[in-house]
């Protein structure tokens, strides 16, 4: 949370960090080009809304069941419920359901998925090799926002781990585990969207 002053904020662990003036106003112009580029990105594609994107490349990154989904993506149930029937009504994913869980559902890409996917994907890298090679340093830039990627990884693990215990849940499913059955681990692939 940002105070009154614009350069102090509660980190992770409601710790408080202070920026200087020049750390802060860097800080506020990578949100502003970071929401920018996404509209950019958006727009790339007349495929995939970011948010369908979102859902294909993780179901394609591994994360089969749509719980797991909403969890990495930090997406509230209803929303991932939302996209996958939309992705599914188009044909792009297949949705079955879990014996004995009424709750779980497994998604998977199907042909037409993997194509729109790869299609956006290439329109995207397109895009952001685009914008990156009008900065001073392409390369640095897109290896930068690989480690942000990463570091949106560990802060979703983090939050799921820390979430996870007070909800009774296990922190890979996001849900509770069946009874006399150890928790999953969480296998999904580092350095997905």
């Amino acid at each position: 949370m940002i105070d009154n002053d614009g350069g102090g904020f509660t980190g992770p662990g409601g710790a408080n960090t202070t920026l200087d003036a020049t750390e802060f106003d860097a800080a506020v112009a990578a949100v502003r080009a970071l929401a920018r580029a996404s509209r950019i990105l958006e727009r790339s594609t007349d495929e995939l809304n970011l948010a369908h994107y979102r859902v294909l490349a993780a179901v394609a990154g591994g994360d089969e069941l749509a719980s797991r989904v909403a969890a990495r993506l930090a997406l509230g149930r209803p929303a991932v419920s939302s996209a996958v029937a939309a992705l599914t009504q188009r044909g792009l994913l297949n949705r079955i359901g879990v014996a004995g869980d009424q709750r779980a559902a497994v998604l998977s890409l199907t042909p037409a998925g993997r194509g729109v996917l790869a299609r956006s994907e290439q329109a995207m890298t397109a895009r952001i090799t685009d914008l990156a090679a009008r900065t001073p340093d392409a390369a640095r830039l897109l290896e930068a926002l690989g480690w942000l990627n990463d570091a949106v990884d560990r802060v979703y693990a983090e939050r799921r781990t820390a979430e996870a215990p007070m909800l009774g849940q296990s922190p890979a499913l996001g849900r509770a585990p069946e009874p006399g059955r150890a928790p999953e681990p969480d296998t999904s692939s580092a350095g997905q969207p």
